[in-house]
């Protein structure tokens, strides 16, 4: 991140961590914003950023927490669409075949496992296939690696089909609401809808969904 873009993210965010002074001056929204930032990228312990920051673990994680939600609120808006239109379809689509040679694609969806530190009385609800625990990161990007949906926070025990299918992005795809362009033929051949390309762990759902099939030598 360069100089600009800190100080551009700070005029964006800083008045949301703005605090009132009451027995003390308190911590300057430049203070907070960089606490988070190191943290974010470092992934230092809260007992390390503490002794980097001169503040108490408790404050700084009340400070990172405070920090990535308004980042988070203000940056979402401007990012991630909450709607694309069928004119947005067709250009993301229009983007795959150019760039990629894919015909009809929409969107490339995966999940990424966040490792995590175990919360509380969790149980083994965060616990995945890698033997660590960890949270979902479900996203769809477009042909460039834009992300143009995405959801966060699912049990890191769930699958990849299972989180999508409970997600808010995947009930609007599977009931309709996403304003997918109608099927359309490929040059002269046969009508074929547009779709997600995705491995095999999302089961096709529904007809904008594709997944490689397993091809066994006997």
């Amino acid at each position: 991140m360069t100089a600009t873009q800190l100080e551009e993210l700070l005029g964006m965010v800083g008045p949301r961590l703005q605090k009132q002074d009451v027995i003390r001056q308190s911590i300057s929204p430049a203070e907070r914003l960089a606490l988070t930032l190191r943290y974010l990228a470092s992934g230092d312990s809260m007992i390390s950023m503490s002794y980097q920051y001169l503040v108490g673990v408790t404050t700084a994680g009340n400070i990172i927490h405070e920090t990535c939600k308004a980042i988070w609120d203000v940056l979402c808006p401007l990012i991630l669409s909450g709607r694309l239109e069928e004119g947005d379809w067709v250009d993301i689509a229009n983007d795959f075949n150019e760039r990629w040679n894919f015909v009809h694609c929409i969107g490339a969806i995966d999940g990424k496992h966040v490792t995590i530190q175990c919360p509380k009385n969790a149980g083994s609800a965060f616990y995945n296939y890698k033997h660590s625990h960890s949270i979902v990161l479900m996203a769809i990007c477009d042909a460039n690696y834009i992300i143009r949906f995405v959801d966060i926070g699912a049990y890191g025990r769930r699958s990849d089909g299972g989180v999508f299918k409970e997600s808010a992005m995947g009930k609007a795809f599977e009931e309709g609401r996403m304003n997918i362009s109608q099927p359309a033929a490929l040059g002269g051949g046969p009508i074929l809808p547009y779709c997600l390309v995705g491995d095999e762990a999302f089961p096709l759902k529904t007809e904008n969904q594709l997944s490689p099939v397993l091809i066994t030598q006997s």
